[in-house]
């Protein structure tokens, strides 16, 4: 392979994603091999490639065909993202890029399934080692799983985020924790937790050197990647991380520990009724891109918990993706609802549509208590130089998500 020595002076500076091998690995990470790494590698710049060189050309075959043909047949403009959504699917440059970027995704997991089923007994015996006895681990064997769980394999992940193949099971999320860096091409940051950190640094930022939570609530909690930098940022804090999935809980604190992060306690529980708390017991209660894998049924007894949960004072925040509005184009709109019908992400299309603000009025907020912000991903630059000067998001999205919130006044 050519050095940069001899390549020729207009040859462009690479921008592709970082090698595979700077991950971040902590202590229960799962091990690759050369043939293992190579193909996360391949998936980080196949997608890539889909984000910045095929999507351009979907949407330039929108302006010149699919637009104007279904004006000329309907005779009138679109009036919805489904109509424009429907329309793409008969071009045959959308076909194309919707095809790779489901088989990309499909592969993607399958690679990191491999990876961690060739090592399940050391993983499993790793996480063990690190959780059993400790009181930090808070399991409920009885709870009975939301249908909403058990019946998606949620972004097409093998048994979703509850599934246990052995008793003491963590090669579900080990796949999850090994796999983002294909989708993201490294942008959410060495230990996939850019979104934590970004939400971190966002409250520091937002409320000020006085805001000092004591007790912290994350919800929809997977495996812990978003929560830890809270924790680390707010070191004196109690923080109770939530999720319905045992192999996650079982992961993130294993992952927590391996990491020196002591101060959070991995709970299973469904979010919808967490009577296992007190009223107005939480300083923050908040979410990080949770929403959108909840169903619209369960959403506002979501909200209606996190408002019961928090003190007065303290604030409730979710982060997501921007929600669909008037200012967004049908075009973006049916693009970003493609994971609503081919990456098995069916409550995606819904949560996006909904009024937000008035489903947390309706909780009980009211209007001069909502917070409305956006925060971006934080990745470390010194180990992504060259991600960190991207401002793509996987598939090409902006790295950058809406906060709706509230701070409790009474």
């Amino acid at each position: 392979m050519a050095d940069s020595a001899t390549l020729p002076k207009d040859t462009p500076a690479y921008d592709g994603p970082p090698d595979y091998r700077v991950v971040g690995k902590h202590g229960v990470y799962p091990e690759t091999t050369h043939d293992e790494i190579a193909r996360f590698n391949f998936l980080a710049q196949m997608n890539r490639h889909l984000s910045t060189k095929v999507m351009p050309g979907v949407a330039e075959a929108f302006e010149a065909r699919v637009e104007p043909g279904f004006k000329k047949e309907a005779g009138r403009d679109f009036e919805n993202r489904h109509e424009v959504r429907k329309a793409l699917t008969r071009e045959p440059i959308w076909q194309w890029w919707s095809a790779l970027r489901r088989a990309t995704m499909e592969t993607r997991q399958q690679a990191g399934r491999w990876t961690t089923i060739r090592q399940a007994d050391s993983l499993n015996e790793t996480a063990r080692a690190l959780t059993e006895g400790d009181e930090r681990l808070q399991l409920d064997p009885k709870l009975s799983l939301p249908r909403g769980v058990t019946a998606i394999d949620h972004h097409c992940m093998p048994g979703s985020y509850h599934s246990e193949l052995v008793p003491g099971d963590v090669t579900g999320p080990a796949n999850y924790d090994a796999g983002i860096f294909a989708t993201t091409g490294g942008m959410l940051g060495r230990y996939n937790d850019g979104g934590g950190v970004a939400v971190a640094e966002w409250a520091k930022r937002t409320l000020g050197p006085d805001f000092k939570p004591k007790r912290i609530l994350d919800i929809g909690a997977g495996l812990g990647h978003n929560v830890l930098p809270i924790a680390e940022a707010f070191p004196d804090a109690e923080v109770v991380a939530v999720d319905v999935g045992a192999p996650m809980l079982r992961y993130g604190l294993a992952r927590a520990k391996s990491m020196g992060i002591e101060n959070v306690t991995f709970v299973q529980g469904d979010v919808t009724d967490l009577s296992q708390f007190e009223d107005e017991s939480f300083d923050w209660v908040q979410s990080t891109m949770f929403l959108h894998e909840t169903s619209y049924k369960t959403m506002p007894a979501i909200f209606k918990e996190t408002r019961r949960l928090v003190k007065p004072g303290g604030i409730v925040l979710h982060v997501e993706q921007p929600q669909y509005d008037e200012n967004m184009p049908l075009f973006e709109q049916a693009m970003r609802d493609w994971d609503a019908f081919y990456n098995n992400e069916p409550f995606w299309t819904k949560m996006h549509e909904i009024d937000l603000d008035q489903w947390m009025k309706d909780a009980g907020f009211s209007d001069n208590e909502l917070i409305h912000d956006g925060v971006a991903a934080i990745v470390d630059k010194d180990v992504f130089p060259d991600a960190a000067e991207d401002d793509s998001e996987d598939y090409g999205r902006k790295a950058a998500w809406h906060v709706i919130g509230a701070r409790k006044v009474a």
